[in-house]
């Protein structure tokens, strides 16, 4: 049976509604262990409870992660380490999930940086984009290695010949800054099957590219900007519907399974979370704004990357790329 332990302290509608989407889970051989203060355990039953007396604000400097060891997150990050469950959920702060599971699990050998890597909607069903906040400023190898964690994770997923793209600001190989043009020898020496050179910003759900590479920056701006144009369109339409009149109204009803078709494909919280990548464990990273239906996706996105062997497969993309000499 797989474990899974949930950070109920975590995110802007914590305890909860993180408390709701466990409730929601319908994963009949995973064990989950929600970790949280007494309030927040008190009066639950039928499931593991770890209580905790502290928890990390969502605007907490990533550090504080390594001084406050008796918080939800912290402990949840060592009940991975110590195999006492085989992953972790938090929709807590980026960066102190980021900096704990790399202090308290350890990188993947020759991995200097983890990444997030978040799936997001394309005309391909999806497309992987990574880094998606979590590294600021890159090397030209942080970005490989990145490429190399993006396919792993996409092979998994099921893509055998899955095409990856270097998000820059044009197509041509001239352009973009010293990092990424040097980004672009390297991918293009070391995956030169699966590189298809720099892709824009639009690329990525148009699906031109099955894993995007990106430093954290640039790939985190991306991905709030498709959720914001999500949220627009969506809203727009049933504003519209209902400035309608009589027949448009009845067209709108005709087309309802379209619609609703369409709103669960644009909404992020559909996708759950995405994978910190690049460290011994698996941890899934959900959206900050998460209520109880992503909770419950992200709990489902864990249990799949337990089940596909994440780790071991990143770990042994990394070693390929590096027998090849590069980026060491």
């Amino acid at each position: 049976m797989i474990s899974v332990a949930l950070d109920l302290m975590g995110g802007d509608k914590a305890p909860t509604e993180i408390l709701e989407g466990a409730k929601l889970s319908s994963l009949s051989d995973c064990k989950l262990y929600l970790i949280g203060t007494k309030d927040a355990l008190d009066e639950i039953e039928g499931y593991e409870k770890i209580e905790v007396d502290d928890y990390l604000p969502m605007d907490v400097k990533p550090t504080e992660i390594l001084r406050r060891k008796n918080s939800s997150m912290y402990v949840g990050l060592k009940l991975l380490k110590d195999s006492v469950v085989d992953a972790f959920v938090s929709a807590g702060n980026t960066g102190a999930l980021l900096a704990g599971a790399t202090f308290v699990l350890g990188r993947i050998d020759s991995v200097e940086r983890p990444a997030l890597a978040v799936p997001v909607p394309s005309t391909n069903g999806f497309t992987i984009l990574i880094d998606a906040g979590a590294n600021v400023h890159v090397r030209a190898e942080h970005l490989l290695d990145f490429a190399a964690m993006g396919l792993s994770f996409i092979r998994v997923l099921g893509r055998d010949s899955p095409r990856v793209g270097l998000l820059n600001v044009g197509e041509e190989e001239s352009k973009g800054d010293e990092t990424t043009k040097e980004a672009y020898q390297l991918l293009k020496e070391n995956f030169a099957e699966y590189f298809i050179g720099n892709v824009e910003g639009h690329d990525i759900n148009l699906g031109k590219a099955d894993v995007v590479v990106a430093d954290g920056f640039s790939g985190n701006v991306a991905m709030k900007t498709m959720e914001g144009t999500a949220k627009m369109i969506l809203q727009t339409l049933k504003s519209q519907v209902e400035g309608a009149g009589l027949f448009q109204k009845l067209g709108a009803l005709l087309m309802k399974k379209v619609f609703s078709s369409l709103k669960k494909t644009l909404d992020p919280r559909t996708y759950g979370g995405g994978f910190i990548l690049g460290v011994n464990g698996v941890v899934v990273k959900a959206h900050g704004s998460s209520d109880r239906f992503a909770i419950n996706n992200a709990l489902q996105v864990a249990y799949r990357g337990v089940q596909m062997k994440l780790v071991e497969s990143i770990r042994g993309e990394i070693e390929r790329v590096r027998n090849r000499g590069v980026g060491g």
